[in-house]
């Protein structure tokens, strides 16, 4: 008895799709990256997750120079920009090279995006802040071995855990765990333990030599000339005058002193006029330099705390970035941040106290619009009487009786003028 064989059902055909299929090279690229020079040849592509956030995100390693993480140097989105990419010219030297030249086309490409991916290099050690960092539930972790935290993690991706199983790699991977962590030797075997208070020291001497080299432009303008900016404030006029009266009695004592000295046939004297403002009055006086008003030591502070403030929003997560905000507003604290917050503070109330005296100029000034809408009323209203009292003037005699007319009770001229009422019939 003959039995026919059941057909191959549509899943298996696409699994066995799925399995032959091989990647093609893309005609065109659609993605600029720049990559560093002198790599190994190990050097690959790969997705970690993002210390931030989790999720996985491309990255470039490479085991002799470490992660890089993909830095996108774009135009403004308004500006649509496109790249032209050309094969490298060669100086020719014969001229039948020159002919061949001539009459091969280019291998030119055009990128729609304007936009470069630019390998900058990121510390290992913020991949190795969640690994060591104990959860909200287990609490304080125990002294454990690099590997058996690495096996651990069963929901590890497999680029992460070939990242951290790297012989290459392993040196400098080790030297970043004990930066952040206790230390127990255990035989020939190192145990860690994460230590929050190192990390915190580790991100101070990254924020200072990030100060010490500079901002970059628009940070510094945005993060720290505009938060110590102070505001204009006003001074009473009297009080100039008064500073000034000193000044000018000893101008002239030193005027008359020279007149004294020399002959009158050789010197001139020249009167200087006097400008008197009423007293009372305010006047705007010019902002001081920051050099002058807040110390360097400051500015210090503030551009530390900005680095600190830019690495915990970018490379850890809101928890260990909450404890970490708690260690260094404590006493325990490596660096003190009170005097930063004591001037950030001050210059809080100037700027209160600018926005008060702006909103009593602003006052001040409306009521002056007010009072000159009142004198252009009184205008206008001036002006019709005496227009009103010109056509009175003019008028007749005549004209001036007929008003005086009792006209209660007449029909208006209007009305002999009007249509007449059907007849009725």
């Amino acid at each position: 008895m003959r039995t026919r064989s059941a057909p191959v059902s549509k899943a298996k055909k696409s699994e066995d799709q799925t399995k032959t299929k091989t990647l093609v090279a893309a005609e065109k690229p659609n993605k600029t990256f720049i990559l560093p020079s002198s790599t190994s040849d190990n050097a690959r592509l790969v997705s970690l997750p993002d210390p931030q956030s989790g999720e996985l995100t491309r990255y470039f390693f490479c085991p002799d120079r470490g992660i890089y993480e993909f830095t996108v140097v774009a135009p403004p989105a308004h500006l649509a920009r496109s790249i032209l990419f050309t094969p490298r010219t060669r100086e020719t030297s014969s001229p039948s090279e020159d002919e061949n030249k001539d009459t091969e086309p280019s291998q030119g490409s055009v990128t729609k995006k304007a936009e470069f991916l630019v390998a900058t290099p990121i510390d290992a050690m913020f991949f190795m802040v969640p690994l060591l960092a104990p959860s909200s539930k287990s609490g304080r972790s125990l002294f454990q071995p690099l590997d058996d935290i690495i096996d651990s993690q069963d929901d590890m991706p497999k680029h992460l855990r070939q990242v951290l199983y790297d012989d290459e790699f392993r040196s400098s991977l080790l030297a970043r765990a004990e930066a952040i962590s206790e230390v127990v030797e255990a035989g020939d075997e190192k145990m860690f333990r994460f230590n929050e208070t190192k990390l915190v020291q580790e991100l101070i001497k990254k924020a200072e030599r990030i100060a010490d080299r500079g901002l970059p432009a628009s940070l510094e303008e945005r993060f720290v000339r505009q938060a110590l900016a102070t505001p204009l404030m006003a001074v009473k006029r009297e009080d100039v005058a008064t500073s000034q009266e000193p000044s000018n009695e000893s101008q002239e004592s030193a005027s008359k002193s020279e007149e004294r000295q020399d002959s009158p046939s050789t010197v001139g004297t020249t009167a200087t006029p006097s400008v008197t403002t009423p007293a009372g009055e305010s006047t705007p006086v010019s902002q001081p330099s920051e050099e002058s008003t807040i110390p360097d030591h400051i500015t210090r502070l503030l551009r530390i705390s900005t680095a600190l403030s830019f690495m915990k929003e970018s490379y850890l997560s809101a928890t260990v970035a909450s404890r970490l905000d708690e260690i260094i507003a404590s006493a325990e604290s490596p660096i003190d941040f009170k005097p930063l917050k004591d001037c950030l503070k001050e210059i809080a109330e100037l700027r209160a106290q600018a926005l008060a005296s702006r909103d009593m100029s602003n006052f001040s000034r409306k009521r002056a619009l007010d009072d000159e809408e009142e004198d252009t009323r009184e205008e206008k209203k001036r002006r019709k009487e005496e227009e009103e009292k010109k056509s009175k003037a003019a008028e007749s005699q005549a004209v001036k009786k007929l008003k005086k007319v009792n006209t209660s009770g007449m029909q208006k001229m209007s009305s002999f003028f009007a249509k007449a009422a059907p007849k009725k019939t």
